[in-house]
């Protein structure tokens, strides 16, 4: 199995011809009147993915209809849409792996703007240009005969074997773990100045390698997606010192968390960006219970955090050790209560999408980071998603203990096996690790996370040894 082609190509544009015919008897055509037949739709083939219209930049006659062959090759739902005075003609959604279409009379000579709809999927890059020219051509059908192979299709032609192969290649790369050499979520540990705990944190533009040699350009805390864990206790008094070496202005939001109204970090409402250069101080005490936070950019934040501006905040129990009851199902079926068990095991896992792609912790299968526990340990997983799509997570062979939402311990917690996740949203989860082996752990939208080559994306597994 290998990873999920990135790689979109343009589909060949094709022309219909266009008709000329003529009225009359059979004899010389001296004698016999005619017409033209109206001009046929040019038709032009569009490919969207995630997060990109192909070609950027399209060629359409001044003189014809144009009829747009539309296919989403990518894993969310998109649309395609030109702006022809003022108004939007849109295709509607098209779902992943889908077509559609999207019919124009002819245009006046200029350039127009074309996006896909969706709110945000323009500012991460899915826009064109359709340019109307007298004289301008498309490819002629003969041009679609080549046999060449759309690399935009998900490996046609490929044999049961092949599949098989891809597919158990993946998981073996996988389980070999060490795909890539970089990791997000490394704990920052603070300077200590007169009782207050100092984090300092640099927002910049990196490479970031999202699986084994593929790597997109993203936004980074301290170089790493997500930025560094921040790790503290209620009571704690904190300062955030970061730095701006974006070519943007920026602010920083924690996200969940009591803060003062000036620290709220939303600009122009509680305060100005920091501009390219420029450093910003928030300071406040921590307020809230053990759980999971976040912060991340309040600044475009369709972009910045689409591109890894995000990192966690870990309210510490006091004591180190995290109290929830434990559950269980008997021999009945009944779910019975527990006391309060040692966590073993401590996760971060952040759902993402967008310009990296369909990630968990910036990576994607199979260079995403297995859990790994032993048997009979209890783990504790923080999830968040912040993405800007839905992500139902789903565990094989376990059920989650789902103890806590958006950082509120859960006065009655509950069981599930699939848990939506919405975007802002975080949960934290109790897994008893009591059955051996290596348990697939995934976003269960199936595009997320398979195909033919096998598996990729929002893929993991809990490894219990």
């Amino acid at each position: 199995m290998g990873m999920v082609r990135k790689g979109i190509l343009v589909l060949v544009v094709v022309v219909a011809a266009v008709a000329a015919a003529c009225t009359g008897g059979s004899g010389s055509g001296s004698g016999g009147g005619g017409e033209q037949a109206a001009a046929a739709p040019a038709s032009v083939a569009v490919t969207l993915s995630d997060f990109k219209i192909e070609p950027a930049n399209i060629q359409v006659p001044t003189d014809q209809p144009v009829t747009f062959a539309i296919t989403n090759a990518g894993q969310s739902p998109h649309t395609f849409a030109v702006v022809v005075d003022a108004q939007t003609k849109d295709s509607g959604e098209i779902a992943p792996g889908g077509t559609g279409s999207l019919a124009l009379d002819p245009l006046a000579a200029g350039s127009y703007d074309a996006l896909c709809s969706v709110p945000g999927h323009d500012k991460l890059g899915m826009t064109a240009t359709v340019t109307a020219a007298a004289g301008s051509t498309v490819a002629s059908p003969a041009d679609t005969t080549t046999g060449a192979v759309d690399p935009s299709s998900p490996m046609p032609n490929m044999t049961a074997q092949e599949m098989a192969d891809m597919h158990k290649q993946g998981v073996e790369d996988f389980l070999a773990g060490n795909q890539t050499s970089s990791q997000g979520n490394q704990v920052l540990k603070p300077k200590i100045e007169n009782g207050m705990k100092v984090f300092n944190l640099t927002v910049s533009q990196i490479q970031w390698e999202v699986s084994k040699g593929v790597f997109k350009e993203a936004m980074a805390f301290n170089g790493m997606v997500p930025g560094p864990e921040i790790r503290v206790q209620q009571g704690d008094k904190v300062k955030f010192v970061v730095q701006n070496q974006l070519d943007q202005p920026f602010v920083l939001h924690f996200h969940g968390l009591t803060v003062p109204n000036d620290m709220d970090g939303v600009p122009y409402v509680t305060q100005p960006p920091a501009m390219p250069g420029e450093y910003w101080t928030y300071q406040f005490t921590i307020k809230d219970p053990p759980g999971m936070y976040v912060y991340h950019s309040h600044f475009n934040s369709t972009e910045q955090v689409g591109m890894g501006l995000y990192g966690a905040v870990i309210v510490e129990p006091k004591g180190g050790q995290w109290s929830y009851p434990s559950f269980s199902i008997d021999a009945n079926g009944y779910m019975k209560t527990g006391a309060s068990p040692k966590v073993d095991d401590e996760y971060t896992m952040f759902l993402g999408d967008g310009p990296l792609g369909y990630v968990l912790n910036a990576k994607s299968f199979p260079a995403t980071t297995p859990l790994v526990a032993k048997l009979g340990d209890w783990v504790l997983i923080h999830m968040a998603n912040d993405g800007s799509l839905l992500h139902p997570m789903h565990l094989h062979g376990y059920h989650f203990e789902v103890v806590g939402q958006d950082g509120f311990p859960l006065d009655q917690p509950y069981m599930a096996d699939t848990l939506v996740v919405a975007p802002g949203q975080r949960f934290d989860v109790l897994i008893h690790a009591d059955q051996p082996g290596a348990w697939a752990f995934h976003c269960h939208i199936l595009p997320h996370v398979e195909g033919p080559q096998g598996m990729y994306g929002m893929v993991t597994a809990l490894v219990v040894q």
